[in-house]
């Protein structure tokens, strides 16, 4: 299964590393540069996740990108990345699930975004159980013989790198 990802970013060196760290991690990645190229996006494509910068064309807006993203069907899990942490809660009660502080070595960043999707995957099952989840085997143990997710085999490779 491929998962979508939608990266919203005006700093184009950012935008540009962050989509080539996601591709290599097994994510197709969409990009745009804007909170209003981004709010075009969202209602053109369905995203398994947004991540989105908050200072562009104004302070807040990736606000703008979070809850144009929560206002769609397909309920795309979201997060701020932000080089200034000191947003309060106000992220939390905008409607994004996660805040992401720049700059973050590699590790961390797929740690994060992998936890977050089988979160938010596991809030839009109707039991709250996860489909990432290991089923259990015959015997009743968790079947542990399933490969790896792509970020999690890939995150070991490389030393973190700050991005």
């Amino acid at each position: 299964m491929t998962r979508r990802i939608l990266l919203v970013d005006d700093e184009l060196a950012i935008l540009l590393t962050l989509k080539a760290i996601l591709e290599m991690n097994g994510f197709d990645v969409e990009t745009a540069s804007s909170a209003r190229e981004a709010k075009q996006k969202l209602s053109n494509g369905l995203f398994e996740m947004v991540i989105t910068d908050m200072r562009m064309e104004t302070e807040t807006a990736g606000f703008e990108v979070i809850r144009a993203a929560r206002s769609q069907s397909y309920n795309p899990a979201t997060a701020i990345l932000t080089a200034y942490p000191n947003l309060g809660s106000d992220w939390k009660t905008e409607g994004a699930e996660s805040l992401l502080v720049k700059p973050m070595n590699t590790t961390d960043l797929l740690r994060q975004i992998e936890a977050l999707l089988v979160t938010h995957q596991d809030s839009k099952q109707p039991n709250g159980a996860s489909q990432a989840s290991p089923k259990p085997s015959r015997n009743g143990h968790p079947d542990i013989s399933a490969p790896l997710a792509p970020a999690s085999a890939a995150a070991g490779k490389n030393s973190p790198k700050p991005i």
